[in-house]
């Protein structure tokens, strides 16, 4: 890995934290479980960016992508479970 893609992984992961940290805020203020699946998916991604950075990409990866497979659907169920909660109109 080059420092540039080093670089560009960390402004991913710093990226990530700052999401799942405003997502987080909100989740606190709200206690809206939308805001927690999203905290969690951008915290997931995080991790799955830092250990990707950490682990040599020769090696078999494809459970780091599994993590990532994870966060996504922990956004698609945060869409899915508000839109079914949303009240309906007339």
């Amino acid at each position: 890995m080059t420092k540039y893609q080093a670089l560009a992984a960390g402004f991913l992961i710093m990226g990530y934290l700052v999401a799942a940290l405003f997502f987080f805020r909100f989740w606190q203020q709200t206690a809206d479980r939308f805001f927690a699946f999203f905290a969690s998916s951008f915290a997931l991604l995080a991790v799955q960016r830092m250990a990707l950075v950490l682990v040599n990409i020769q090696e078999n990866t494809v459970w780091l992508y599994g993590l990532r497979l994870v966060a996504y659907l922990l956004i698609l169920a945060a869409i899915i479970e508000k839109n079914r909660a949303a009240p309906s109109s007339g």
